[in-house]
C-alpha cells in the first residue's frame, strides 16, 4: 500500500468519526456557513496580484518536519502583507500536521481566499470547509472516480464554494466536471513524492482553455515561476519552498519581488 492509499483509508475513518462528534446540524451553526465567499480564480486572475497561492503547511509523509511549530496567524498574514493572491492552509492533522481550526484561525484574521487543502473523499468534509471558513476546495483526481468529482463539485458549488481540481496525468482529464472553477497540475507524484515541474509544461496543451490554470508543487524559484507563465499558467501553489524558512513571508516577499522586477 502506498502512502496515498494510507491517507485515503485513515481519511475514511476520520470522517466517520467526525460525523458523529460534529453533525451537519452543529456545522450549520458556524457564523461563517451562510457568509460570502472570496473567489480563488479571480484573485489569482487579478492584475494587482501575484498569481501564487502561498500555503501553510507544517509537515508532510515525505518531510516529516518542514516548520512545525509555525504560527498560522502571523505566517498567513506574512504571506498576505508580501503580495500572495490567496492561501492555501493543509487541514490534514494525521500525515500534515494540519487542523480545521489552523483555518479557521487564517480566516479570522485575512480577507484574500483560501483554499482548503486536503483529501476530500465526502460531501461531509465540504460542509466542514465551508464551516471553517474556506472559499474554495481541493478534489484530487488520483483518488476519485469521475463521477465522485462531479458529486463533490456540484456540492461545493452549491455551497458556494469554488473548486480546484487537481490531477497528474493525462488520463485523469476526462475527470473534469462542468462545477470545476480551476484546474491543477500537481509535479508531484502522489504515490512516490518526486516532483518535476516539467509536468506542467508537458500537460498544458491539453487543459481546458477556458479554465484557470495553477501549477502546484516543485516550485522554487523566480526561473520556475518565469517558465510556467511563459507556458500560460495562471498562478503557482507554493508552499515547501517557504515554509522551510524561519519567516515564511519573507521568503514569499523575497519571491514576489523578484517577479515584480522581471515583469
Amino acid at each position: 500500500m502506498h502512502i496515498l492509499d494510507k491517507i485515503v483509508a485513515h481519511k475514511k475513518k476520520e470522517v466517520e468519526k467526525n460525523k458523529e462528534l460534529y453533525p451537519i446540524r452543529l456545522l450549520e451553526q458556524s457564523i461563517y456557513y451562510k457568509s460570502k465567499t472570496v473567489s480563488l480564480s479571480e484573485y489569482i486572475l487579478r492584475e494587482d496580484k501575484s498569481g501564487i497561492i502561498a500555503e501553510f503547511k507544517r509537515r508532510s509523509p515525505s518531510k516529516p518536519e518542514i516548520n512545525l511549530y509555525a504560527d498560522v496567524e502571523s505566517v498567513t498574514l506574512g504571506y498576505m502583507q508580501a503580495g500572495a493572491s490567496a492561501l492555501s492552509v493543509l487541514t490534514d492533522n494525521h500525515f500534515f500536521g494540519g487542523s480545521n481550526k489552523d483555518l479557521n484561525t487564517a480566516r479570522t484574521y485575512n480577507f484574500c481566499p483560501i483554499l482548503r487543502k486536503d483529501f476530500i473523499i465526502d460531501p461531509y468534509q465540504i460542509t466542514e470547509a465551508r464551516s471553517i471558513g474556506a472559499d474554495a476546495i481541493l478534489l484530487i483526481a488520483e483518488i476519485l472516480t469521475k463521477q465522485e468529482v462531479e458529486l463533490l463539485s456540484k456540492y461545493a458549488k452549491d455551497l458556494n464554494l469554488e473548486v480546484l481540481m487537481e490531477l497528474h496525468s493525462e488520463e485523469q482529464l476526462d475527470k473534469i466536471s462542468d462545477h470545476v472553477d480551476l484546474i491543477g497540475v500537481n509535479n508531484r507524484d502522489l504515490k512516490n513524492f518526486v516532483t518535476d515541474i516539467d509536468f506542467s509544461v508537458r500537460l498544458y496543451d491539453q487543459l481546458p482553455e477556458d479554465m484557470v490554470k495553477i501549477s502546484e508543487s516543485g516550485i522554487k524559484n523566480i526561473d520556475d515561476i518565469v517558465k510556467l507563465k511563459t507556458v500560460g499558467y495562471n498562478g503557482f501553489l507554493i508552499g515547501e519552498q517557504f515554509m522551510l524558512h524561519a519567516d515564511p513571508g519573507k521568503a514569499c516577499k523575497s519571491l514576489i519581488d523578484s517577479l515584480k522586477v522581471e515583469a
